[in-house]
């Protein structure tokens, strides 16, 4: 994808601030317009049947590497509200992101997480929250927030979509608590194609070890490889992870270098991390790509 040119941004957000959002319809719906498609989910799941939400990411996309196109850039000024994740997660997108509020309300759902609860990593907060519900949780009630200033008379109805969200969530973190029980304490590491899955770490008391850092702009090197491959090893882990927005050849070598010790090690299946499943499948909303990835990880440990 084509990014648009850093010179012409402010021309082009002036140029559509006062210019309906491709494909916008006159309907009277509130129009979302939303990045990554966990945060069009939880746009859709809050608003209900009074928003319209065109999110720019779909299934598979890489947000740490996504690049804003014209296109993109008119939809996000033709809008009535900007959800994102902030925290770096749209990294090649934050200086649209940031022009962009001064002319649309937008929010960084992410952002709305107490900082002493957010990990950091080589001096970045780690931008993957939603991998703990209950820091979910938070970028709901900003959701909710969100919507009832920008459209005041729908606040009851996003008032009572957030409550029965909130208490999916509740739900979906007993559930996630449940599974790791199942597995024994030594057992309980995942390894994966990068460094997402920290706040599922700390809320279920998982190892992990990802091949690359919390971003995957730089790619994993040899070291990377060969020291995964011993850890492999090491501790007899019998299953690593591919990602579905991550190529998996990183993975394929770390098995490699692992057979190459002696030690045999399967593919675990594939995850969601930084996208969902596709749109009108299970995978598709947020609870339902935690439920595949808790369930997969599950499988493959014990």
């Amino acid at each position: 994808m084509k990014a648009l040119p850093a010179a012409l941004l402010a021309v082009a957000l002036t140029a559509c601030a006062t210019t309906p959002g491709e494909g916008e319809a006159a309907d009277g719906r509130v129009h979302v317009v939303t990045t990554v498609n966990m945060i069009t989910d939880l746009a859709s799941q809050i608003g209900g049947d009074r928003v319209r939400v065109t999110g720019l990411m779909g299934p598979g996309v890489d947000p740490h590497l996504y690049k804003a196109s014209a296109g993109d850039v008119r939809r996000l000024a033709g809008a009535d509200l900007v959800l994102y994740g902030g925290l770096h997660l749209e990294g090649k997108m934050v200086d649209i992101l940031h022009a962009l509020n001064a002319r649309v309300p937008s929010v960084a759902v992410s952002e709305a997480i107490p900082e002493d609860r957010l990990l950091t990593l080589s001096g970045a907060h780690d931008p993957h929250v939603w991998f703990d519900p209950t820091l979910w949780a938070y970028a709901a009630r900003a959701t909710g927030e969100a919507l009832s200033r920008v459209d005041p008379e729908g606040k009851a109805v996003y008032e009572a979509n957030l409550g029965r969200y909130l208490g999916e969530l509740r739900d979906l973190d007993a559930w996630t608590a449940a599974q790791f029980r199942t597995v024994p304490e030594r057992q309980r590491v995942l390894v994966t194609a990068h460094d997402a899955f920290g706040y599922l770490s700390r809320r279920y008391g998982v190892e992990v070890r990802g091949l690359q850092g919390i971003s995957t702009v730089a790619e994993a090197g040899g070291q990377n490889v060969r020291s995964l491959a011993a850890f492999l090893a090491e501790r007899n882990v019998k299953a690593v992870f591919v990602e579905s927005t991550v190529s998996p050849r990183a993975v394929q070598a770390v098995r490699e270098a692992a057979r190459a010790r002696g030690h045999a090690v399967e593919i675990g299946g594939e995850l969601y991390a930084d996208a969902a499943g596709e749109h009108g499948t299970p995978e598709g909303t947020y609870v339902g790509m935690v439920r595949h990835n808790i369930a997969s990880i599950v499988e493959a440990l014990k």
